[in-house]
């Protein structure tokens, strides 16, 4: 009797016609014998973060501009989008808007230092003294499960410098870590894992990098007895710095001869230049990640999409995107009666920017279903308007197999810090944790609203 042989169809494979390509969604036909994608047992609880600055358009509710505040009408599940997050319709039951939360330690600082604090809620009140972000409290504990503990990712790349980072991420000394923002440097350090040459070679040129890393930090060991109590300080850091290349390599080491599932990055626009079309810029990032994540190299990623102040790139963002006269920074400091609308329309161009993302993760699949299912994404700014750190303007979206629930517009007193989410959120994707930074014990109130 003939054996008929399962039908393979390749993850490279497309749809094309009428001039454009599209990638397939993941097929049961696609799985490959021996990939790595099969030894999950379980599918992957991932967590994105996604900034924008300067807070965002507020008139008041009798303003003949009402339809421009960010924040929906209405409350619970009898609310409706204004004009600005009207791109996010189709996901409205896969996302929760949520007002009134911010960082405890944060409200009284200036709204633009607030935004060093967005996923820390670090104490920068007195001596600048950041501590974890919660990007990489998750990472700590899921770096076990991919081949990169995180992507941290900008517009502008970098740390910037201290109350106008340029970076959402920071370790575990409360250090910034710098971000990247080059698309093809990107692409070839996390999605070119083969490399070039054999595999003998690659690993004798691992071998290479960490003797070096190792002779450096042993160096750095000895310089440090002879310094001074700041000049220690200094080499700390340096060495927390070198310690984790050294723990990166040793990853690479193990992943070496794990091959990436088959995939194609033709869609991907690594011609992208912020200073000519920011939403290929924006969009190519989020492509980034989407692939990042449907390849199974991380499960944790921040995207801060521009700096706060005024700072980098992002402040044209406006004037090349929306042919405004004006840019971000210095509408949101504007006073002329129409400025709410300005504002309101910049507000609803970066919301379509998240609906797009929402879009790619929706309809971009794996082994285990739709990305977004299994993936909570947080988008929002540390100003509710200019320099004021109050009422965050918060989205949570995804996470629908992590026992998320949504549909609603929550609206909390200051009484509830942010961190609470952001524990709840840790919990839903596997974090073992019962605190992270000033959560309150009675958090269990913010588990209740958003977990099934």
């Amino acid at each position: 009797m003939s054996t008929i042989r399962p039908f393979r169809l390749n993850r490279r494979s497309f749809l094309k016609g009428l001039g454009v390509t599209a990638c397939l969604p993941y097929m049961e036909c696609m799985a490959k014998e021996g990939s790595m994608s099969g030894q999950r047992a379980q599918a992957p609880k991932r967590l994105a973060y996604i900034y924008v600055p300067n807070g965002v358009s507020m008139p008041g509710e009798d303003s003949e501009f009402k339809q421009w505040n960010w924040f929906p009408q209405g409350e619970g599940h009898d609310y409706t989008f204004t004009n600005v997050l009207q791109s996010l319709t189709p996901f409205k039951k896969q996302l929760s808007i949520l007002g009134g939360l911010s960082h405890p330690k944060s409200r009284r600082l200036m709204g633009h230092i607030a935004g060093d604090t967005f996923l820390t809620a670090g104490d920068l009140r007195g001596e600048y003294k950041n501590s974890i972000s919660v990007d990489q409290f998750a990472a700590y504990t899921k770096k076990q499960n991919t081949r990169y503990p995180s992507l941290v990712l900008s517009t502008d790349g970098g740390v910037g410098f201290k109350s106008r980072g340029a970076t959402l991420s920071y370790n575990s000394q409360g250090n910034p870590i710098p971000s990247e923002h080059n698309h093809r440097q990107i692409f070839e350090r996390y999605f070119s894992v083969d490399g070039i040459g054999s595999t003998a070679q690659r690993k004798q040129e691992l071998a290479r990098k960490r003797k070096i890393v190792d002779l450096i930090l042993e160096d750095s060991k000895r310089l440090q007895r002879k310094l001074g109590v700041n000049d220690k300080h200094k080499l700390d850091q340096h060495m927390t710095n070198l310690s984790q290349l050294e723990e990166q390599i040793q990853r690479n080491e193990t992943w070496l001869d794990v091959p990436l599932k088959d995939f194609s990055a033709d869609h991907i626009d690594f011609a992208a230049d912020a200073n000519i079309n920011p939403e290929a810029y924006i969009r190519t990032m989020m492509d980034l990640i989407v692939l990042a994540f449907q390849l199974d190299l991380t499960e944790v990623a921040t995207y801060m999409m521009a700096r706060e102040d005024g700072m980098g790139l992002g402040d044209a963002f406006p004037k090349l995107a929306l042919g405004l006269k004006k840019g971000h920074h210095k509408i949101s400091h504007d006073k002329s009666k129409g400025h709410w609308q300005e504002w309101g329309q910049y507000d609803q161009w970066l919301a379509g920017q998240f609906s797009y993302f929402l879009e790619r993760m929706h309809n971009t699949q794996d082994e285990f279903g739709s990305l977004l299912d299994n993936t909570q994404v947080l988008y929002g700014s540390a100003c509710s308007s200019t320099h004021n750190a109050r009422n965050y303007p918060l989205i949570l979206a995804g996470g629908k197999n992590m026992g998320l629930k949504h549909g609603q517009y929550h609206k909390f007193s200051e009484k509830v810090p942010l961190s609470n989410l952001y524990l709840t959120m840790l919990q839903a994707a596997g974090v073992p944790t019962s605190r992270f930074a000033d959560s309150l014990d009675d958090h269990n109130t913010m588990n209740d609203l958003f977990l099934t």
